[in-house]
This record gives structure tokens, C-alpha cells and sequence, in this order.
């Protein structure tokens, strides 16, 4: 070489352009609950030198392989950057750079060869040459390389379309989805990446025992079920076609990706510790409490003890095993006890101001429309009742409701100038639930009736029921049809303690359609296909990957340990109420008239016979009911969404063309039909999404759900059922009947009967301690209207439509403020309770607080 050569290169070295960046990244064990430290010096300096590197990925070079970047490591860890959130590490990098030869990064590769994995936030590239600042939005765990089949890759948070992606990155889009789908095989690690879809087969233990086994729910016309992310676990011994449950001991860890476990924020440890913790320790307590003893709650006063004093659990053995089975922390910020075994639960809101007001009939017609079941409520639009059971297998199922019974309540008008005059509705549970009673009666603890609830819309705007109708199978077989009576309003003597009865069970049916129809089924249950689907299909790259994944955060996680505590066999659920070992098969069974486009909200309005078409009312629909809060504030939260939506998907979509030629997109609602909710495949009502008014509509629905829905039935379980009198979920006795010694004993002591046949102390610790913990707010959420990172996306327009987006969410928050101090307009948003309407309240501080929309379904 001469002298000239060997010069240039000895500058051309020295020359060589460098492009530094930022990594933030979080370790593991910053993320256990039980950890106090942060990140010390040590444990940071396990990163550098060659532990971790980075390789970036051209988007404008091409070559076979991809052209990569030379390996850049992990280098000085940055003290001068304030974390946001606690154990946040920031560390500097930087990447040899010749731009002739390499362009603009449009992803990376990494690989840890640490020996442990960690939390990786995002990666920033600061002055990449010719283009500016690049950031890649990653939150996600990087497991050791040893644990993957394929490198980890990360792309800049520039939203492409299929077609538009740039040619040096469609391999590495393509061969991304195809690590997530995985091969359809094997039991599933915690490292796994896999999104993959199975049937609702480990609800039961059948190994354990006859009474053990569940139905499978999903894959067939009997019990048709959304699909749930695939474990792989191996089959049971006595039936190959129910999966295996995981051992107590290894509860928690019940396979979903890593990256769709709860965050690295306390109380999202609580959560499932707390459940878990409930469950299996503090259950067996309260049974050791109630079940050797004749306890029972003898007065409203004994009730009350709950949340003013606490209860005492046994001394001895037992207290020290759940004390010691619960870190201390969780007994005290979530049990509220001292770890000396006194339990005190929060005042709920519903007895706060006044410990009387849910007795009234106008409270009850409230909680109608602004309570935690604001969905059943339907128009009456025929006289009486007709049910659409079969005859031919439960005879004539028709209401026995009669005019005379009712016509004296409705201001002077005869029933049918009611029902023209739009103001006769009824909270309707009878068809759900008759098929299974006579079941649920004889081989369960349950007690309890198929109700029909009249209630007629009085000039003032609130509800007052009419007439309670509650029904049980023919002694002599269903075709007989039902043996009904019918319950009218008093406030006198045993017949107004006869009326409270009537309304506590037709609150029952209602508690238990809430809790797995309203609540999981139509939440819980519907979303989890969708979030399978999108993570399969839907590139990260993809824009409806970008706009639908905030509202799919912890929603696996939370269902998978609904799975492992709440609705499995002999689970939460079935110990709390009355469906007992029925309560999922009959979601199942109401699944089949599960409808997608009648999600929406207007939709189902229209459909509940509550609002009507008018095109000159802001929505496009009328409100039959004016003051129907949960209505009110839900259609300014729906018109917000679609009206976000609308923006979102014109920017990356031009035309209907567009979306047809969008094979992720066509490829995704393909799967999701015949895969994520497969029994319903050949239903003609899904959208086609062969243009952008189906793609607004099936987006704007999903975040409808997965957010405000959610928000509505869910968070307003402990403010009116944590004193679970005003919302009892099972009852253990019938109606008192004329000459028997309860019937009696309602003339001298009313509450102990209603007591000892609504209320079982036993399951009443059991549920509000559930309840309380559900109708929490992690400190971690983030609401309709916020992202975690002000960079998801590169482009500038979908930022600015966010923004009109969130502020659109304030003025609504402002508005359902004045609304409710209005309580002489708006009478259904306070009640005789005093409990403000706030569940459709877009924000919400950390806690217990009865309003805030999450943005996903993840609790």
C-alpha cells in the first residue's frame, strides 16, 4: 500500500461519523413488589461492556441478509436523566454511521446476553445524519438470547401500511408476525412471544371429581365462547378435552406473553397477589369463621360493623397462616388490616350520606339507569311480557302481570296509552335464567325466582317500579310452563317487607347477569379474541395496531387470572352467586345472540328500545328516557371515540380501495371472525371491512368496549355492591309464604328475615373483598385520552387529532360536573343515596373512586 493510501485511511478513521443515542431500560427486579431497593451501581454495571448490544437495521438500504449496522453496546449509565417512572436506567449508546452506505434506521436488532431478562422502554437515536432525531417505542421484556428462535427486533414508531413499508424492513415485518403466531404446538413458556387461541376447557378439575367438571365453553353450537389465549398445557386425565389447571402454589403463573403481564407498577403486583391471596387464604378463614358457628347478621347495624369496626378472624394457627401466606403490605393497603387479623372495609358510597336511601323505590329505579347494570333496562313495547322460550319444551313462559295489578300506578293512564306514550320499561332477566333454575334450585345452595321488573317513567324523569313478577319451573315438569306471583309496591307493615324481599330478588338475577354477562361476557370475554388477533396479524408497524394496543393493555392477563380465581369450578364467582356451577354455561348460552355491530352504543340503545333514530338529535338518536345518565355521558364518550377515530383512520386511508388492498388488515378481520369468536364464523351481520365507514365503526366499537363499557359496569362495584344488601348476588331462601314462622317473624323483626335470606355472611366477606379490589384504579393507569409515551407515533396529524381528542374528554368531564350539582333537573345523576354519576367520568385518581374510563379492560 503507499504512503497516500495508508494516509487517507488513518483519516478516514479518525473521520468516521458516530450517532450516539439513549436507551432506557428497567431490570427485573425493580418489578418485585417485595423488592425495596431500586437499581444500584452494581447491578447497572451487569450491562455494559458486551452483555447487550444493539444492531440497527437500514430502511432505505437493501441487501439479502439486511443491511445491519456494526454492534453498538450499553456504555456510561446516565445519572442526569429523572426516570418517570422509579427504576427507570438510562443508558448512553453509540453506532458507528457511514450514510452513504447505510441511510435511515428503520429497526434494530438486539440481543441480551445478560443473564437475566429486563424491561426495554425505547431506544433514541438523536442526530442521525440527513434525517434528525429516529425513536423506537419497544416496551417489552428481552429475555437472553438462548430463549428465542428468532433475534428480537424493534421498529421506529413510523405507522406504515403493508403496502407502504419500506422494502429493506418487509422481511423482517413479515417474519415478526410469524414468531407471534407461532406454530399452533407445545406448552407455552413464560419467555414465549406466542399469541395463539384455545376454548374455555380449564375452568374445571375434572380429575378432582364429577362436581369439579365444567362444560367446554367454545366449539360448539351448545356452548358457543369467544376464544382465549392458548396455554399448551397438557390434558386432563379423565377427560382429554379439558386442559389441566396449574397448581396452587404456581397460580400466578399462568401462561399469557410477557409482554402482556401486569406492569412494573406496585399496585399491579397487588392485583394478583390480592386475588390469589383472597381466594385461597382469606376464603378459608371466613369459612372457618361462619361455617362451625350460627353466626348471621341479625340487624342492618350487625352489617355495618363491616365498615366501622372491622370483624375479628380466628385467633390461633389459622390467623398465623394467612398473616404470614400475605405480605404485610397487602394486608394493610388492600386489606386494611393490621396483620393482627381485624379486617375493615370502606364505607361504600351507596351508605355514605345515608344508610337508609337504598331501600327506596326510587333508588331502585335509579340504579336502573345509573347504577352498575345500567344495560338491561328495555322498553315495554307489548302487553303483558311474552317470552321467547321455546313452548314446546318450557310451555307458556308469558308474564302474569295483569292491568289491574298496575293501571292504579300509572298517573291516570290505562297500560297501552303508556306504552304508546313510551313510558312502561322492564329490567327482564326471566328468559335468561328460567332455563336453568330448576338447576339451579335443586342442585345448588341457591334459593331463588326468574324475575320480570315493570317500572314506569313518572313526569319527573325517574323510574318508579310497578310490579315485580317472580317465577319458578312447574312443580310437574318445564313443559308446564311457570308458577309466578306478582309483587306490587307497599311501604306498610309485612306487605312492605314482602316488597323489599320481591325487589332483593329481582336484584339478584340482576347481580348475577351483571357479573358474567354485562360485566365479563360482554368485556372481559368478547375483547380477549381481539387482542389475540391484532397481535397476530396487525404489524406493530401496522397504524391500527398503533391506534387499537393501548386499549388491550393487562386484558389477557387480568382474564387469565379470572380463569385461575374468579370463574373457575367452585371459584369466586360461583361461591357468590346464585348461578352457582351454572354461571359460566349460562354466559355461554347468552353468547349465541351476541351480535358485534350491536355493540354500539347508539346501536344498543336503539335495540333496548330506549332511544329511537332522529337525525336532527346530535347523535342520530333520541333518548326516550332524558335523564338516563349512563346513556347521557356514554353517547358523549361514543361520539368522542368515533369522531377520534374518524381522523385517525382517514390520515392513513384515502379511499374505501385502500382498505380493501390492506392484506394485514383483511388477514386480521378474516382471523378474528373465523378464529378469535370462530362460532359465530358464518354469522351475516359482521361487517365485510370493505371500506373505511367499517373499519371507523369496528374500531370505534372495540375501544367502546374495552374502555368506557368496561368502565361502566365495572367500577361502580364496590361504591353500590360492596354493601352487598343493596346488591345481594345470591339469596338462600324463598319468598315467605302466609302462615309460616318467617311470615310471622316479618311483623316483629323484618331485617333479620331479610337478612338471614339475602345476605350469607360467609359470601358476603368473600364478595366485597373481591369487589373492593376490582373497583380500584392502579397507579399505573392510564386513561381514555392518554398514552404512556408522547411519541407512539411519528406522524404529526394522528398527535394533533389525540390532542382534540383529549380536550373533547375535558369539556365532557366539565359537562357531567354541572350536570350533576343540577339536581333539580337531573334527578336520576344523585338519587335519595346521594351518589353522583361519575362512572363515565373520563379521569380518575388512584383508588377506590367510583369514576375514570381506563383505557382497556385490564382489571
Amino acid at each position: 500500500m503507499s504512503l497516500g493510501k495508508i494516509v487517507d485511511a488513518i483519516i478516514g478513521k479518525e473521520d468516521e461519523k458516530k450517532v450516539k443515542g439513549k436507551v432506557v431500560l428497567m431490570k427485573r427486579n425493580v418489578l418485585d413488589f417485595t423488592d425495596k431497593s431500586s437499581l444500584i451501581v452494581d447491578d447497572i454495571a451487569d450491562f455494559l461492556g458486551h452483555k447487550v448490544s444493539f444492531q440497527l437495521i437500514s430502511s432505505t438500504h437493501a441487501d439479502p441478509e439486511g443491511k445491519h449496522s456494526n454492534p453498538a453496546y450499553l456504555e456510561n449509565w446516565i445519572t442526569n436523566t429523572t426516570p418517570v417512572i422509579a427504576g427507570e436506567t438510562t443508558f448512553s449508546i453509540t453506532f458507528d454511521w457511514d450514510d452513504e452506505q447505510f441511510g435511515v434506521p428503520g429497526a434494530f436488532i438486539i440481543k441480551n446476553l445478560h443473564f437475566s431478562e429486563f424491561f426495554l422502554k425505547s431506544l433514541t437515536l438523536e442526530d442521525v445524519p440527513n434525517h434528525g432525531r429516529i425513536h423506537f417505542l419497544c416496551d417489552s421484556w428481552v429475555y437472553p438470547a438462548s430463549k428465542y428462535k428468532s433475534g428480537r427486533i424493534f421498529f421506529a414508531n413510523q405507522a406504515y401500511l403493508p403496502s407502504e413499508t419500506p422494502e429493506p424492513l418487509r422481511r423482517y415485518r413479515e417474519d415478526e408476525l410469524a414468531t407471534l403466531r407461532g406454530d399452533g404446538t407445545g406448552k407455552l413458556e413464560v419467555w414465549d412471544r406466542v399469541y395463539d387461541y384455545a376454548y374455555y376447557n380449564d375452568l374445571g378439575e375434572p380429575d378432582e371429581g364429577k362436581e369439579f367438571a365444567r362444560p367446554v365453553l367454545g366449539g360448539s353450537s351448545e356452548y358457543p365462547y369467544p376464544r382465549r389465549c392458548r396455554t399448551g398445557r397438557e390434558p386432563t386425565k379423565t377427560d382429554p378435552n379439558s386442559e389441566s389447571r396449574i397448581p396452587l402454589a404456581l397460580s400466578l403463573d399462568i401462561y399469557v406473553p410477557r409482554d402482556e403481564r401486569f406492569g412494573h407498577v406496585k399496585m399491579s403486583d397487588f392485583l394478583a397477589f390480592s386475588l390469589k391471596s383472597i381466594t385461597q387464604l382469606l376464603y378459608p378463614a371466613f369459612k372457618a369463621l361462619y361455617d362451625n358457628t350460627p353466626n348471621e347478621f341479625d340487624s342492618f347495624d350487625d352489617v355495618h360493623k363491616l365498615y366501622e369496626g372491622g370483624i375479628k378472624l380466628p385467633q390461633g394457627p389459622l390467623l398465623k397462616a394467612i398473616t404470614d401466606g400475605i405480605p404485610l403490605e397487602i394486608l394493610k393497603e388492600v386489606f386494611h388490616s393490621d396483620g393482627e387479623g381485624l379486617f375493615k372495609f370502606p364505607t361504600p358510597q351507596v351508605i355514605q350520606e345515608d344508610k337508609t336511601a337504598w331501600r327506596t323505590d326510587e333508588e331502585f329505579g335509579r340504579e336502573t339507569l345509573a347504577g352498575i347494570n345500567p344495560v338491561s333496562i328495555s322498553r315495554l313495547q307489548e302487553f303483558p311480557p311474552k317470552s321467547n322460550l321455546d313452548p314446546n319444551i318450557y310451555g307458556n313462559q308469558n308474564s302474569t302481570i295483569t292491568r289491574e295489578q298496575i293501571e292504579d300506578k300509572l298517573d291516570g293512564l290505562k297500560v297501552d296509552e303508556a306504552i304508546k306514550a313510551n313510558r312502561l320499561f322492564i329490567l327482564n332477566h326471566h328468559d335468561v335464567i328460567m332455563p336453568y333454575l330448576r338447576r339451579i334450585n335443586t342442585m345448588t345452595s341457591t334459593e331463588t325466582y326468574a324475575s320480570r321488573t315493570l317500572l314506569f317513567l313518572q313526569d319527573n324523569g325517574t323510574l318508579k317500579p310497578l310490579a315485580i313478577e317472580l317465577s319458578l319451573p312447574h312443580p310437574d315438569g318445564d313443559q308446564f310452563g311457570t308458577v309466578s306471583k306478582v309483587y306490587t309496591p307497599s311501604d306498610q307493615g309485612v306487605e312492605g317487607s314482602i316488597w323489599q324481599l320481591a325487589k332483593a330478588y329481582a336484584i339478584v338475577n340482576d347481580s348475577g347477569v351483571h357479573e358474567l354477562i354485562s360485566h365479563w361476557l360482554h368485556t372481559h370475554a368478547v375483547i380477549e379474541p381481539f387482542v389475540i388477533a391484532t397481535n397476530r396479524q396487525l404489524s406493530v408497524l401496522h397504524p391500527i395496531h398503533k391506534l387499537l394496543l393501548p386499549h388491550f393493555n393487562d386484558t389477557m392477563n387480568i382474564n387469565a387470572l379470572a380463569r385461575q380465581f374468579l370463574i373457575n369450578s367452585l371459584g369466586a364467582i360461583e361461591s357468590t352467586f346464585f348461578p352457582a356451577k351454572y354461571s359460566m354455561e349460562m354466559s355461554a348460552v347468552v353468547y349465541k345472540d351476541w351480535i358485534f355491530p350491536e355493540q354500539a352504543l347508539p346501536a344498543d340503545l336503539i335495540k333496548r328500545g330506549v332511544a329511537v333514530e332522529d337525525s336532527s338529535s346530535p347523535h342520530g338518536i333520541r333518548l326516550l328516557i332524558q335523564d338516563y345518565p349512563y346513556a347521557v355521558d356514554g353517547l358523549e364518550i361514543w361520539s368522542a371515540i368515533k369522531s377520534w377515530v374518524t381522523e385517525y383512520c382517514n390520515f392513513y386511508y384515502k379511499s374505501d380501495d385502500a382498505v380493501q388492498k390492506d392484506t394485514e388488515l383483511q388477514g386480521w378481520w378474516k382471523e378474528l371472525r373465523e378464529k378469535g369468536h370462530g362460532d359465530k364464523k358464518d354469522e351475516p351481520w359482521w361487517p365485510k371491512m370493505q371500506n373505511r365507514q367499517e373499519l371507523i365503526e369496528s374500531c370505534s366499537i372495540i375501544i367502546w368496549l374495552a374502555s368506557a363499557l368496561h368502565a361502566a359496569v365495572n367500577f361502580g362495584q364496590y361504591p353500590y355492591g360492596g354493601y352487598l344488601v343493596n346488591r345481594p348476588s345470591l339469596s338462600r331462601k324463598f319468598m315467605p309464604e302466609p302462615g309460616s314462622p318467617e311470615y310471622e317473624e316479618l311483623k316483629t323483626n323484618p331485617d333479620k328475615i331479610f337478612l338471614t335470606t339475602i345476605v350469607p355472611p360467609l359470601q358476603t366477606l368473600l364478595v366485597i373483598s373481591i369487589l373492593e379490589i376490582l373497583s380500584r384504579h392502579a397507579s399505573d393507569t392510564f386513561y381514555l385520552g392518554q398514552r404512556e409515551s408522547p411519541e407512539w407515533t411519528k406522524d404529526q396529524e394522528p398527535l394533533l387529532a389525540f390532542e382534540r381528542f383529549g380536550k373533547k374528554l375535558s369539556d365532557i368531564e366539565d359537562q357531567i360536573r354541572q350536570m350533576n350539582a343540577d339536581h333539580q333537573k337531573w334527578k336520576n345523576r344523585l338519587g335519595p343515596a346521594k351518589v353522583p354519576y361519575t362512572l363515565l367520568f373520563p379521569t380518575s385518581d388512584e383508588g377506590l373512586t367510583g369514576k375514570g374510563i381506563p383505557n382497556s379492560t385490564s382489571i
